[in-house]
């Protein structure tokens, strides 16, 4: 190799393992920075800018090789109100809870989109969930509806379409439902407007996800802001 081609080669080489080397340090991906990820190998960020924000951005993350790749992501609307501290949210109040849930199944009015590995379930005339502080089904699919839960606290799922052609459960408040924390929170597909408190995305980003979420990926979404205390990576 002649002496300038040499050097020039070597500037170039020694460029990309700059470049390489930077690359991993200059801007981590978001769940590299987040101090829970729920210890599976998927994972859903629903990101607003502020808490009074009612728009923001669904991102689904891959674990590969020791590193979070994304794998998709979407334009996401929030709670009427914005979003609140999910320890501390009231049920009523249009809010879009804050923190990290683990996805217990995806429901739907249309079936399964193809490609789907997730428990789903079909919505029927008989699905309700149930939104009664005073009923022992609280926090739950009933169907029927349960005796002790009053039709006028609770959702008929099927009357919800489009935001439930397509759903996940959002596990908030769901283990051990605590009264007047809040009920019947998803991720689901866009309707009107802002949500009473679930995140929503459009259907294409709905089956997208459905079509991407596996259960030995133990997935969990986690929602919150850019900055301030529901932050969910502290820069």
């Amino acid at each position: 190799m002649r002496p300038r081609a040499a050097v020039l080669a070597r500037a170039a080489l020694l460029a990309a393992l700059g470049t390489l080397g930077a690359a991993p340090g200059s801007n981590p991906p978001l769940p590299e920075r987040m101090a829970d990820t729920g210890g599976g190998s998927q994972l859903i960020t629903a990101q607003a800018p502020r808490a009074d924000s009612t728009t923001g951005t669904l991102t689904w993350w891959d674990r590969r090789g020791g590193r979070w790749v994304r794998a998709g992501s979407a334009p996401a609307r929030f709670g009427a109100n914005g979003l609140a501290a999910g320890a501390s949210r009231r049920q009523g109040t249009d809010t879009t809870p804050t923190g990290l849930y683990a996805l217990p199944y995806a429901f739907g009015l249309a079936p399964r989109p193809p490609g789907t590995h997730y428990p789903y379930r079909r919505v029927t005339k008989e699905s309700w969930w149930c939104q009664d502080n005073r009923s022992q089904s609280y926090n739950r699919w009933s169907e029927p509806l349960a005796a002790d839960c009053r039709a006028a606290e609770s959702e008929h799922l099927v009357t919800y379409d489009p935001q439930y052609r397509h759903a996940l459960v959002i596990g908030f408040n769901y283990d051990r439902p605590v009264r007047d924390r809040g009920a019947g929170i998803f991720l689901h597909v866009n309707g009107r407007g802002a949500t009473a408190g679930c995140v929503s995305v459009s259907e294409e980003a709905m089956r997208a996800v459905l079509r991407w979420v596996r259960p030995d990926g133990m997935p969990h979404i986690a929602i919150g802001t850019t900055s301030g205390p529901t932050a969910l990576a502290q820069n």
